[in-house]
């Protein structure tokens, strides 16, 4: 009987439920596959083999232990006078077993994956069809403060161990992890900023030279996490277009700029208005601008500044007086330092100067 199914389906049986025994029947055909090995000398064929992968499987999906299913499968050859023959088929029908047992297993991950993607996607894009009660699979509890940190510069490979590093810290129902956009995402609750630390300190270790860590602000609900994972993108973003030597961008410290470019008609005029006069200076204007730049962030300290550029104080002092002379406005008078400030990040923002 080497080509009979292995076992039937039983009607009642519920996927993922085991009472510590075999369901009956479910390996029904197996003494029959032995006893034909015992008397034909052969071992199972295509068609029995492929009734054990589906015993395997459904074993699996019924939450069966391998190793229980394994054993029961030996047990059926005990105290008996048990011919090579018979051995050699139980062999091959307990590996046909392991197959479709870990043949379900790996297809109950992929599946596991695909909603955890689907899942992940429909959270960063705001959809809420049922994602409230499809979070708590996932261990969010959306009703809590959740923040969101993204980094750039990912290598292949190195989302899978970031993920594993992250949940053997603080558990898999704390955070989450996955790639959206070219970015790595890691969403924690605000009760947690650790985890935000611990995602910087596997980004700085394992990204490729460039890397840079958005952080979002903490928000609250399922559009809480839509926003701190836009935020966090933004900070990127704004990181780049200042040109800000930060690795670790918190949206928190920027929230300046989104304000400023809220009304762009009126950045453009200003910045027009106010450094339009430098296009024609000798040299170009962007010697200037990284000026300018540079002083600012030294908070006006001139030498600081000509370290950061590389070139004297006296070169400094030289290009401040241009800027002064070409624009009307002096980076040392307080008014005037705001606005030529506000005029050069807006200018950065915009990409300016404009075709």
């Amino acid at each position: 009987m080497a080509t009979s199914r292995v076992a039937g389906e039983s009607p009642d049986e519920s996927p993922g439920e085991w009472a510590g025994e075999l369901p009956a029947g479910l390996l029904g055909g197996h003494l029959q596959v032995l006893a034909a090995a015992a008397v034909t000398g052969r071992l199972p064929d295509r068609p029995a083999l492929d009734a054990y992968h589906e015993v395997g499987e459904r074993a699996a999906r019924l939450g069966v232990p391998l190793r229980a299913l394994v054993d029961a499968s030996l047990a059926a050859a005990e105290g008996t006078d048990v011919p090579s023959a018979v051995m050699a088929a139980l062999r091959r029908a307990v590996s046909a077993l392991m197959e479709g047992y870990e043949r379900a297993q790996l297809a109950a991950l992929r599946e596991e994956e695909a909603a955890r993607r689907e899942f992940v996607d429909d959270l960063l894009q705001g959809r809420a069809e049922r994602l409230a009660e499809r979070a708590e699979h996932f261990g969010l509890r959306l009703a809590e403060s959740y923040l969101v940190a993204v980094a750039r510069g990912l290598r292949d490979g190195e989302q899978g161990r970031i993920e594993r590093d992250l949940t053997a810290r603080f558990g898999s129902h704390n955070v989450l992890v996955a790639v959206r956009d070219g970015l790595l995402v890691c969403v924690a609750p605000a009760t947690l900023p650790a985890a935000v630390g611990e995602f910087t300190h596997h980004v700085r270790t394992r990204f490729a030279p460039g890397w840079r860590v958005g952080v979002g602000r903490p928000q609250r609900g399922p559009g809480g996490v839509v926003a701190s994972y836009r935020e966090a993108a933004g900070a990127l973003d704004l990181a780049d277009r200042l040109g800000l030597a930060a690795e670790v961008v918190k949206a928190a410290d920027l929230l300046v700029f989104p304000v400023l470019l809220r009304d762009r008609s009126a950045m453009e005029d200003l910045v027009t208005s106010v450094l339009s006069p430098l296009l024609g200076s000798r040299g170009g204007h962007e010697p200037l601008l990284e000026t300018l730049e540079a002083v600012f962030a030294a908070q006006g300290n001139q030498t600081a500044a000509a370290r950061r550029l590389g070139i004297s104080a006296r070169a400094v002092t030289y290009r401040l007086e241009r800027v002064r002379r070409l624009t009307g406005f002096s980076p040392d008078d307080p008014t005037q330092r705001f606005t030529l400030q506000t005029a050069v990040l807006g200018a950065r923002l915009l990409d300016w100067p404009w075709p």
